[in-house]
């Protein structure tokens, strides 16, 4: 992301939108004490043939924030995606539990990237600010038991890699290099940086003029 010029905050009142269907992203916004409106994009999030994993990441999170600003014009709007990248390959959500047991036992013991590319759209539906931001996790050797018992929590079925790090998988994490936030799935400081300088960041609560 270029230097962004911070803006006079004329959208203070007005909530901008943020286009993710992640309770994990809401949260994390909402414990910085933002306000925003939330909505889910229809933007189908697979993989094209040869696109690379940050390729892939960094077209989702755009897709994702076009599509919403197309039904939402003249608002702002924050879209993000994030990826586990192991062996070059980008590890989405399990399909079912035997597949979050395989995704876990690949990830057992080695490093491994958590890479998310997010997008700021201003009311014009121009990009504002877009960056991808990576950090590296180290799992220790995680044991088939403890696997097991992991996957039947449920925890790892929607999340991509197969696990949360803010969850039940904390454990499995010998070593992390780089934003907490971003292997949850917003990178809050750079997010932040965006926010401010497109004038939407608030420093206290305020309610949401719609």
């Amino acid at each position: 992301m270029g230097r962004l010029e911070p803006q006079r905050n004329e959208h203070r009142s007005e909530c901008w939108i943020l286009a993710s269907a992640s309770p994990r992203r809401v949260d994390l916004l909402e414990r910085a004490g933002q306000r925003f409106e939330r909505e889910a994009s229809a933007v189908e999030e697979s993989p094209r043939a040869g696109e690379g994993a940050l390729e892939f990441a960094v077209r989702v999170a755009h897709d994702k924030a076009r599509e919403v600003a197309g039904r939402r014009p003249g608002r702002w709007v924050l879209a993000a995606d994030t990826v586990v990248v192991v062996d070059g390959e980008a590890l989405g959500k399990p399909r079912d539990a035997k597949d979050a047991r395989a995704m876990l036992a690949r990830l057992s013991d080695r490093k491994h990237d958590v890479a998310t590319a997010f997008v700021l759209l201003d009311s014009a539906g121009r990009t504002f600010a877009a960056e991808v931001v990576r950090s590296e996790v180290t799992f220790r050797r995680v044991a088939f038991p403890d696997i097991e018992a992991y996957v039947r929590t449920g925890e790892p079925l929607d999340k991509a890699g197969g696990y949360a790090i803010q969850g039940g998988a904390r454990a499995f994490v010998r070593e992390l290099k780089g934003s907490l936030t971003n292997v949850i799935g917003l990178p809050m400081a750079e997010v932040e940086a965006a926010l401010r300088a497109a004038g939407l960041w608030i420093e206290a609560p305020a309610a949401c003029e719609r």
